[in-house]
């Protein structure tokens, strides 16, 4: 079987600029212009829109010099405006040698906004499409408002074609310019034009208002359109535009007989720097690219993966640079543990890892977050440490701690049967625990160990939530010996610790 080759436009530079609070440097429009066509591979760029400013100008005209250089000006484009010679004008000062040039592709915006009879803007088009061949720029078409038009003018629509088929452009654009196109009404729409216009080259140009976007895309390629646009991460004005990552996934998986030039392993890539360049987070269920989409969390899905890949799909993390990982928490099972252990290099005896699941699933119950890094410290904990019977408990415990004020703690304890409480000052918050559990031995008239090193550890990762091991070694009765405390709380922990070192004494 033949494939069909679907040209990919990307417009994150242009209409994904458009969403709110979006606006791109020209160094950061040059450095993902060069991304998306040397490595994600993508047939085209929508860098900008005429006469918008002079930055705009400026990146413009950087990313065309880099372009000439590499034999890829044909494939920066930019948009332009019937506005007779002002935007060619502005293309001749970037450098851009395709233009997009917005028409009125609905009757409605047509009377409403421009207040001219199709034969006046057909002429007007004519004019500016006349200008710019000769001066060898080539010209695309959008309808603006095609899908409305569609839907409630659709004598128009094919009026307008009729007149764009004798013209010298290359492409038509239709844009579903309110995201408001049904599967059913894409797959009618451009089926209709692709069959009765057979030498036109017709583009896709989806918006998720609906969140249609995807399965219009998929509609318009079945309809028999010969490209798409997209944006990475799916930016772009309101509700957003076609998302990157998930159309090429769902074409690639589902329509084997297109085919596209799009390099899938560069997917996440892109999509993590605009991410960062726009400073709109990506969330962690977003199709492809968000955080958690290769993630397992049930014990049960991590226990069917290790037998023949039972919840594996064909959106392998591996096709887009990522990998497979399984949550730890309170859904965890030993199959998740066990795997998280296997990339760190660690195997556990069966009573162990039930030690070690069972304390995941605590943390869990707890709200915290536990991650890969953090399983050597609570492996540490539970299996260092092992179970006692707490004849000494902490109960409770204020700590305060205030700007030119000594910080204080105030704790109750039992041990044994009998409770105790006493309050005290130290130099910091653990010393102020200390100083009162002092106090509470001393009423037993008991001495507590000394203290003789205080160590604390953290993954890497700069998470404000990463468990924390704080193992503090003890000197009594001239021996020396260790506790480990594990919690997201610094103080906490060693309290934990500290705890541990008084059941030791008991």
């Amino acid at each position: 079987m033949k494939r069909r080759y679907i040209e990919i436009m990307d417009t994150t530079l242009r209409d994904g600029e458009q969403t709110s609070g979006v606006s791109f440097s020209a160094s950061e429009k040059l450095a993902l212009t060069q991304l998306l066509l040397t490595e994600v591979k993508v047939d085209r760029v929508e860098v900008a829109s005429a006469r918008v400013s002079a930055g705009e100008l400026e990146a413009v005209q950087q990313i065309t010099r880099w372009a000439a250089t590499v034999g890829m000006l044909d494939k920066i484009e930019v948009l332009t405006f019937v506005d007779g010679q002002s935007s060619l004008d502005w293309m001749q000062a970037s450098g851009a040698k395709v233009m997009n040039l917005l028409t009125k592709g609905s009757m409605n915006h047509l009377t409403h906004q421009l207040k001219k009879t199709p034969e006046q803007h057909f002429a007007d088009i004519q004019q500016v499409i006349c200008q710019a061949q000769q001066q060898d720029l080539q010209t695309n078409v959008y309808l603006e408002d095609w899908s409305n038009g569609m839907r409630n003018s659709p004598d128009y629509v094919l009026q307008f074609l009729d007149f764009l088929q004798t013209q010298p452009i290359r492409r038509i654009l239709l844009p579903d310019t309110l995201g408001i196109l049904t599967p059913v009404e894409t797959a009618k729409f451009v089926g209709l034009l692709v069959s009765r216009y057979p030498t036109l080259h017709f583009d896709f140009h989806a918006h998720n208002d609906y969140d249609l976007s995807i399965a219009n895309v998929m509609e318009a390629i079945r309809a028999g359109a010969h490209g798409i646009h997209l944006t990475v991460n799916g930016l772009g004005e309101r509700a957003g535009n076609a998302p990157m990552a998930s159309a090429i996934a769902v074409l690639r998986d589902f329509m084997p007989e297109v085919r596209m030039g799009v390099v899938e392993k560069s997917l996440y890539q892109v999509s993590k720097i605009v991410e960062t360049f726009s400073g709109l987070r990506i969330p962690d269920n977003k199709p492809v690219v968000g955080d958690n989409v290769f993630t397992q969390t049930a014990g049960i899905h991590a226990d069917g993966d290790k037998k023949n890949n039972l919840y594996f799909n064909a959106l392998l993390p591996e096709r887009f640079g990522r990998k497979r990982s399984y949550a730890l928490g309170k859904m965890s099972g030993k199959a998740n543990i066990e795997n998280n252990l296997r990339e760190l290099g660690i195997q556990l005896s069966e009573g162990d890892l039930q030690k070690v699941t069972k304390r995941v699933i605590e943390l869990g119950d707890q709200k915290e977050v536990v991650t890969r890094e953090d399983l050597p410290y609570v492996i540490a904990d539970v299996l260092h440490n092992t179970a006692m019977a707490s004849q000494v408990e902490v109960l409770n415990y204020v700590l305060t701690h205030s700007k030119d004020l000594k910080p204080s703690a105030t704790l109750r304890v039992r041990i044994v049967d009998e409770l105790f409480e006493e309050s005290a000052q130290g130099d910091g918050q653990y010393d102020a625990f200390m100083n009162a559990l002092k106090k509470i031995y001393g009423r037993k008239k008991m001495t507590l160990p000394e203290l003789t090193d205080y160590a604390v550890r953290i993954p890497t990762g700069g998470r404000t939530d990463a468990l924390c091991e704080t193992i503090i070694t003890w000197k009594y009765n001239n021996n020396e010996f260790k506790t480990r405390g594990l919690d997201s709380d610094q103080t906490v922990s060693a309290i934990k610790a500290t705890q541990k070192m008084l059941n030791t004494l008991e």
